[in-house]
């Protein structure tokens, strides 16, 4: 994504923009860990911390806005709805303020549930 002013273009790579969004997502409360993407038979495997970005696709709309997908694992016995809301208005404001672009949507798509021992 490219941001513009001042006469200055400072492109930003959307994987920085997803590590930045995952860092930011496993801190909110509920969330046990980000997951790939597209899980196959089932198997659900929490990232790493360096490999976050894998959980989180980055992709740019007509309004030159981002958007935002999540594959998390959520917390057993907590609120998934309450979670989600956490997790969007949490990136939602710390993706603007250290991008300085506009978010349009953020998805959440819950990939499993964990036990918190």
């Amino acid at each position: 994504m490219t941001k513009k002013g001042y006469g200055v273009n400072i492109a930003i790579n959307n994987d920085v923009i997803a590590q930045y969004a995952g860092s930011v997502a496993v801190e909110c409360f509920g969330i046990v860990g980000m997951t790939i993407a597209n899980v196959r038979d089932g198997l659900v495997r929490i990232l790493k911390v360096d490999s976050l970005s894998k959980g989180i696709n980055v992709s740019i709309s007509n309004n030159h806005k981002l958007i935002l997908d999540f594959h998390v694992i959520v917390a057993y016995g907590v609120s998934i709805a309450a979670v989600a809301d956490n997790l969007i208005s949490s990136v939602k404001y710390k993706v603007e303020e250290f991008t300085g672009l506009e978010v349009e949507k953020i998805n959440v798509f819950v990939e499993g549930v964990r036990v918190i021992d």
